[in-house]
């Protein structure tokens, strides 16, 4: 068996030490994935998170068993909104994506034995790097003094050509006998 890594921000790690402690026992399903995921994981602060990491609120793209992928936000608990847009961590699928990174997998084994592999493929979106990605458009355009900064732009009527000046008769042309 390879090592399995798991990558949990302090939330997400504090999230599935709940829910083990909550587990109805080992016959709850969700037992044996909490606890290897727990015991393999590497817990970070949401700023040190890498972005290829799938974590809570995370919208991934992942396949199970080579079938199409598909793609789904990881979510907390069951979600009243349309079906087939979130996945929920109190299902097993949606509990072996968390942590992962892009392009690895994770097998679950059902109650019959039978194995189900599941490969996340892209984080599309996670909110740990957007916010990253936020702050830091915010520190690039804060002024240093901390007061906001202006650019004046000059309007459309100052940069309008010239009109040539017409006569009574139409249109003031010498000609080329003027030059």
């Amino acid at each position: 068996m390879t090592k399995e890594t798991c990558f949990l921000t302090t939330k997400d790690f504090t999230i599935l030490e709940v829910m083990r402690d909550r587990c109805l026992g080992q016959d709850d399903p969700l037992a044996p994935i909490l606890k290897r995921k727990i015991e393999t994981a590497t817990v970070m602060f949401r700023e040190d998170i890498p972005v290829n990491v799938a974590t809570l609120s995370s919208r991934v793209t992942f396949s199970v068993n080579g079938r199409d992928p598909d793609t789904r936000v990881i979510s907390y608990d069951k979600v009243t909104t349309p079906i087939g847009m979130f996945l929920p961590i109190a299902r097993p699928r949606g509990l072996a994506l968390l942590g992962l990174c892009e392009g690895s997998e994770f097998v679950l084994a059902d109650v019959d034995g039978a194995e189900e592999r599941i490969v996340l493929h892209e984080v599309l979106y996670q909110p740990e790097a957007a916010r990253r990605d936020k702050e830091a458009m915010e520190r690039m355009s804060a002024a240093p003094s901390g007061k906001p900064s202006l650019r004046v732009i000059r309007g459309a009527l100052h940069d309008q050509p010239r009109l040539a000046p017409v006569g009574a008769g139409g249109f003031d042309d010498p000609g080329p006998s003027a030059a």
